[in-house]
């Protein structure tokens, strides 16, 4: 793995061009001016791959990838008038549609080409359907940030953020769901991450084969830094013991002094993945605070090849799923959180060139 090193008092200073000329490196402290916002690279420790240390995701010099993100539509999501698809946090192909996971709800949306329908993920919670910090109930929710197909259903993964919220949701088709807590399998992913339960934030995941590539949204305000791990996909589904792997961590810029975090991650055909990110300037694992960047980036399991701004927003990116992708790029479904209860989520269709 390439990676700067810390203890050499070497950093990068990367310019990416996004969409003209090519990218370069230069060796100084950090900055990489993008279109809409200023992307800085810190000095970051240098991690050693192995079975207890995690190996550090981050830019390879003279290996950058020139790449673009564009909107093509942003499609607002509604069940019907005055009833908005509230706080989306994921998505998965589901029949001849996309399950979106509302992460206060117990219902999630299946966005369909007729229109969108409410389905049941899991029951009611202390008689509550939703929940929201003034209503007294926000320590309630399921927080459901993490979707894959699985056999034709949809595997919904909590955040973790806090006990209530270390649980799964297996929705084999419309009104059929089971849901298991996954306490254990949790602290798990914890431990190999070296950080406590309650720093959890697992809030992406892809599907790599028979493996489950479960990501955690850092938080530079209390020093965790964006990571994922790799479970085995099937002893999850079965909520059996799961082995933990390969943890990862990613440095992928920061924004404004915030460092941009992992929302979600797609696995592409070649190998590479997409992942969302977003930099959040908030104080722990659990509320909300102001949105000052959002960025695509592109990753192979040692480096990260490219980030590209979103343009506009910033756009609170919580899901992304594959439409289209081949050599040259890809077609992305990006769902937004509008952290707001009254408000609709929306739908983004971005195309992505390298």
């Amino acid at each position: 793995m390439a990676a700067v090193d810390a203890a050499s008092g070497a950093a990068g200073r990367a310019v990416v061009a996004f969409g003209a000329g090519a990218p370069g490196f230069i060796a100084e402290d950090a900055v990489i001016v993008a279109v809409s916002f200023i992307l800085t690279f810190g000095r970051t420790t240098s991690w050693s791959g192995g079975p207890d240390h995690p190996v550090l995701v981050r830019y390879a010099p003279g290996e950058d990838v020139t790449m673009r993100v564009e909107i093509e539509s942003d499609t607002p999501l509604w069940f019907g008038p005055g009833e908005p698809v509230r706080a989306a946090s994921a998505i998965a192909a589901f029949g001849d549609g996309w399950l979106v996971a509302q992460d206060d709800a117990t219902h999630a949306a299946w966005v369909r080409p007729g229109g969108v329908t409410a389905i049941r993920v899991i029951a009611a919670v202390d008689g509550h359907e939703t929940f929201s910090s003034a209503e007294g109930t926000k320590h309630l929710k399921p927080d459901f940030e993490a979707a894959v197909t699985v056999d034709g259903g949809v595997l919904l993964l909590g955040s973790g953020s806090t006990a209530a919220r270390m649980r799964a949701s297996l929705v084999a088709e419309p009104g059929v769901f089971t849901t298991a807590g996954l306490t254990a399998a949790y602290h798990r992913v914890a431990a190999a991450l070296d950080i406590r339960p309650d720093q959890l934030n697992l809030e992406g995941a892809a599907r790599i084969g028979d493996r489950l590539r479960w990501f955690q949204r850092g938080n530079s305000a209390t020093g965790v830094p964006s990571a994922s791990v790799d479970v085995n996909l099937s002893a999850l589904v079965a909520a059996e013991p799961a082995e933990v792997s390969g943890p990862r961590r990613y440095d992928l810029g920061a924004v404004g002094g915030v460092a941009l975090a992992v929302t979600d991650a797609v696995a592409l055909p070649d190998g590479r993945m997409l992942v969302s990110a977003a930099a959040e300037d908030t104080p722990n694992a659990v509320d909300d605070g102001p949105v000052v960047g959002a960025a695509i980036a592109l990753l192979d399991d040692e480096r990260v090849l490219a980030v590209a701004p979103v343009p506009g927003g910033p756009h609170k990116i919580e899901g992304l799923a594959v439409r289209t992708a081949g050599p040259d790029g890809a077609g992305l479904i990006a769902v937004v959180d509008a952290d707001d209860p009254l408000a609709a989520s929306s739908r983004l269709d971005l195309r992505i060139t390298w």
